[in-house]
């Protein structure tokens, strides 16, 4: 939890050493001043969009306004995350840390790029054309939000775990995405090059007009899910699609390794272009009635 009447106090401080009222800060941040007098008696705290403004106009540092804080030489305003260091209590417990609450919010044409200390729960968000280049979104639990024209390149969102959402036209390049998750959750025009999907899971959901050149596919799973346009490339290994349904889906130069394929819909409509295939793999398929052409057995 954040301590709202220690931040009220810091913007009451940092407002008096810049000599303005709390109507020409409301008027600066486009709200109300009754909003502001409310921040300075500790009854609300203003929302993650607002509180870099905040920073911006009150000239100093987001970590400002953590209770931890000591002042430092001047510098650059970075969306760094608002992060207590845990303290040890005298039973020798760690105090848990506080961590930036982005759930239930409207975020559009806001970088949080290299945003570290996301936890637990991120959810009923929409999300467009946001930067988070570079950041640490790990372990989170993304449920039922709108991701529209992000940019997450280079960040790790590994072991997360996104439930009933939506991502559309958003670029994932070079990111880590290890172990995660989308369940019930529909994934169209987003650009994946690069990005290392070992261990991913897609179930009950849409993999449709996605860039996945140089993607690492390893142990990754499709399951219950409509797969469209889509070119796989490069190598999968012991990967896994059951009861998926298949549109203008094509394997070209690619090397099929101990992959599964099961009670899939339409599996006949696959183009395999120079691909090459070990005999369990080449079984699956052959079982499943797709078309084998363009198919040669892997040398033992």
């Amino acid at each position: 939890m954040l301590n709202s009447k220690m931040i009220g106090n810091k913007i009451t401080e940092a407002r008096k050493k810049l000599s303005i009222s709390q109507a020409q800060l409301a008027e600066n941040l486009f709200i109300s001043p009754q909003a502001v007098g409310k921040w300075e008696r500790g009854e609300s705290i203003p929302d993650i969009i607002t509180f870099n403004r905040l920073a911006e106009i009150l000239g100093v540092d987001l970590n400002y306004f953590s209770e931890s804080f000591q002042p430092a030489a001047s510098g650059p305003v970075s969306p760094e995350s608002l992060t207590e260091p845990a303290t040890e209590s005298p039973s020798g417990e760690q105090k848990k840390k506080f961590s930036w609450d982005m759930s239930r919010e409207n975020l559009v044409d806001t970088d949080f790029s290299g945003l570290k200390n996301l936890h637990e729960e991120l959810g009923y968000t929409n999300m467009q054309r946001c930067l988070f280049v570079g950041s640490d979104m790990s372990g989170l639990l993304l449920k039922s939000n709108n991701v529209d024209s992000c940019d997450f390149s280079g960040s790790d969102i590994s072991s997360s775990n996104f439930q009933s959402s939506h991502l559309a036209n958003n670029l994932f390049k070079d990111c880590s995405l290890k172990e995660t998750v989308f369940s019930r959750s529909y994934i169209e025009g987003c650009d994946f090059a690069g990005t290392d999907l070992t261990g991913v899971e897609f179930k009950s959901g849409g993999f449709g007009n996605n860039t996945i050149a140089n993607a690492v596919w390893n142990h990754t799973s499709f399951i219950d899910t409509q797969i469209a346009d889509i070119v796989f490339e490069g190598i999968l290994q012991d990967c896994y699609f059951e009861n998926c349904a298949f549109t203008r889906v094509t394997f070209k130069n690619s090397t099929l390794i101990n992959t599964f394929f099961k009670n899939n819909k339409r599996l006949k409509r696959i183009q395999f272009i120079d691909c090459k295939v070990d005999k369990m793999t080449y079984a699956f398929l052959k079982n499943g009635k797709a078309d084998l052409s363009g198919l040669a057995l892997l040398a033992e």
